[in-house]
């Protein structure tokens, strides 16, 4: 491994660190100046990230992420991290470049507050129980908590999109991402793709 490679990797990891950090500053208690989100501002601010990522009475297009209903500490983070080149997604890179800490705090608060699409897609029994099993037996509620509904800086994955669901653990999987830690990493080290396809339609019918 080169020196510009192995310098990037711990850059990242100690920013990583930083921004998680700081967001359990904003979220603790006592003293401390505490940041809040205002939805108004930030509905006005996310009326570009509706086009893909959906909002009231209208679903993501495909392969992106249902933002509705999300953890408000999990977007705002997200947010840090594609805005600081942490988490490479071209089409968002733009657009999160010219955002204030004060506008990832507003476009959180806004998403956070907005009621999530029901699936209405047919379920499939076979693989709805397999991904059950398979989720319960890999402890995902441990961190999702219990009906997989998310705290903090951990996402809600009950009732999100399917074929995200799906690329996304392939993604942990195949090491194409990382979260804050590798935890996720190491889960799905040997999933198979039909098993991930089953996990990700169950937690896709979770309500």
């Amino acid at each position: 491994m080169s020196r510009s490679v192995t310098v990037r990797a711990l850059a990242r990891t100690c920013l990583q660190a930083f921004v998680v950090a700081g967001l359990a500053i904003v979220g603790a208690g006592g003293a401390l100046a505490q940041p809040k989100g205002d939805a108004a501002r930030g509905e006005a601010r996310a009326a570009v990230c509706l086009a893909c990522h959906g909002g009231p009475g209208a679903e993501p297009t495909d392969g992106s992420p249902i933002l509705a209903g999300q953890m408000e500490a999990f977007l705002v983070l997200q947010q840090i991290l594609i805005r600081e080149g942490l988490r490479d997604i071209a089409p968002m890179a733009g657009i999160m470049k010219g955002l204030k800490d004060q506008d990832l705090l507003d476009i959180a608060a806004y998403f956070a507050k907005l009621a999530p699409p029901k699936n209405g897609r047919p379920r499939a029994a076979a693989r709805y129980d397999r991904g059950a099993a398979l989720s319960k037996g890999m402890g995902c509620g441990s961190c999702h908590l219990a009906g997989y509904r998310g705290q903090n800086q951990v996402p809600r994955i009950a009732g999100q999109r399917e074929d995200y669901l799906a690329t996304t653990l392939a993604d942990y999987r195949d090491n194409r991402r990382s979260g804050t830690d590798t935890n996720m990493n190491g889960l799905m080290q040997s999933v198979t793709d039909a098993d991930v396809k089953a996990i990700a339609h169950y937690l896709s019918h979770q309500p």
